[in-house]
C-alpha cells in the first residue's frame, strides 16, 4: 500500500467514526450535590462538578440531588431533587450574543437566572414543561413541574 492510499484510506476510517455534527457545547455543571446524570444520547453518564453539558443534554437529579450549570451566556439553572431537564437546544455567539436556548423541564423544578442571550434577545430563550411554555423577559424565574 502506498503513502497516499495508506492516508486515504486511514482518513476514511477517522471520518467514519465521527458524528455527523457535533452537538454545541452549552456550559459545564458547576454545583452537584446527590446524584446527579446527563443522558447523551443513549448513554447516561454521572455529572460531577466539572461535566460539560452539551445541546440535546438531558439532565436528571435523583431524590437526594440537585444541580447547578452556567451555561455559556451566563445563563444560571439549578435543578432541584427529582428533576428531569432536557436541553433541547442552545447557541451562542460570544462576540454578537446572539443565540437561543429551548429546554423543556419534564418534572421536578428548575430555577433559572437569565444571561446574555436572554438580555440581547429574549425572544430567543423558551422553556418549556407539561402544558405550558414560558417565554423570557425578566431576568430569574422558577419553573415547577411536579412529580
Amino acid at each position: 500500500m502506498n503513502y497516499r492510499t495508506y492516508v486515504a484510506f486511514a482518513t476514511a476510517v477517522l471520518l467514519a467514526h465521527m458524528p455527523a455534527r457535533a452537538a454545541e457545547e452549552a456550559g459545564m455543571v458547576k454545583v452537584s450535590k446527590g446524584q446527579v446524570s446527563v443522558q447523551r444520547g443513549d448513554q447516561p453518564l454521572p455529572a460531577p462538578v466539572g461535566t460539560r453539558i452539551y445541546s440535546n443534554d438531558r439532565v436528571t437529579t435523583g431524590p437526594d440531588g440537585a444541580v447547578g450549570i452556567t451555561l455559556r451566556d451566563n445563563t444560571l439553572l439549578s435543578a432541584g431533587p427529582n428533576s428531569t431537564v432536557d436541553l433541547t437546544k442552545f447557541s451562542f455567539d460570544s462576540t454578537t450574543h446572539a443565540g437561543s436556548i429551548d429546554a423543556t423541564v419534564r418534572r421536578g423544578t428548575l430555577s433559572v437566572i437569565s444571561g446574555k442571550i436572554a438580555k440581547a434577545t429574549p425572544e430567543a430563550v423558551r422553556f418549556s414543561a407539561p402544558g405550558m411554555t414560558l417565554g423570557v423577559r425578566g431576568t430569574s424565574f422558577v419553573i415547577d413541574a411536579g412529580p
